[in-house]
């Protein structure tokens, strides 16, 4: 089946994208608005996009109804240039869905869940304590386009739990992380525990050898 999305809804094409881009990590992220108010809530449209610098890219829709109102994460990110992106954990699953509910702006969506916070290295903004993994960052430019923005975020300190680093690398134990992502559908999650699998990486010439 052919869709033509000049001819479908912005709704429909949702529907269709996170259908199709995934599993999606979930940028858990933790901001604070020009008073000191902290907020906390998950957005899935989240990946990296360099290393040289480290740089992150978080897409983040307007709030629904008449106008360009951003969320309050846009909002904080643009006003302060500071955020932390937490690392979502099976463990963690229930908290972070509590932070998506659509509070009004000022509530601690933290408190809420029931989780504490603790203080980030780099940056002012605090990370989530029961997080295996956080990465705190910058704002480095918004971009509007349409009804959504594009955050990209230069990655200034990383956190990770001692017993998830192999300091060989340092690499991360991914396997042993129990991260979750983000389907399509209401709901819908998927678990990394005991679903990884490894297809050695072939170069050129070893692959000539096999295929002579």
């Amino acid at each position: 089946m052919l869709f033509d999305l000049s001819k479908v809804t912005a709704h429909q094409t949702y529907n269709l994208l996170i259908g199709l881009v995934a599993p999606r990590p979930i940028a858990w992220i933790t901001s604070v608005d020009l008073a000191g108010k902290l907020n906390a809530a998950p957005f899935s449209a989240y990946n990296y996009v360099g290393v040289d610098p480290p740089i992150i890219a978080v897409g983040v829709g307007n709030r629904p109804g008449p106008g360009v109102v951003g969320k309050d994460t846009a909002q904080n990110i643009r006003n302060t240039r500071e955020f932390v992106i937490n690392v979502v954990t099976e463990a963690l699953a229930e908290a972070m869905v509590t932070t998506a509910i659509d509070f009004p702006p000022g509530v601690n969506e933290l408190d809420i869940a029931g989780l504490k916070t603790a203080p980030s290295a780099v940056v002012s903004v605090p990370r989530i304590a029961a997080a295996p993994a956080s990465l705190e960052c910058r704002e480095i430019a918004t971009i509007e386009i349409g009804n959504s923005r594009v955050i990209l975020g230069q990655v200034v300190a990383i956190h990770v739990n001692d017993e998830f680093i192999d300091p060989a690398g340092p690499y991360v134990r991914a396997e042993e992380l129990h991260a979750i992502g983000r389907m399509n559908g209401l709901g819908g999650y998927v678990r990394t525990r005991d679903a990884f699998f490894h297809i050695p990486r072939t170069t050129y010439a070893e692959w000539l050898r096999a295929n002579p």
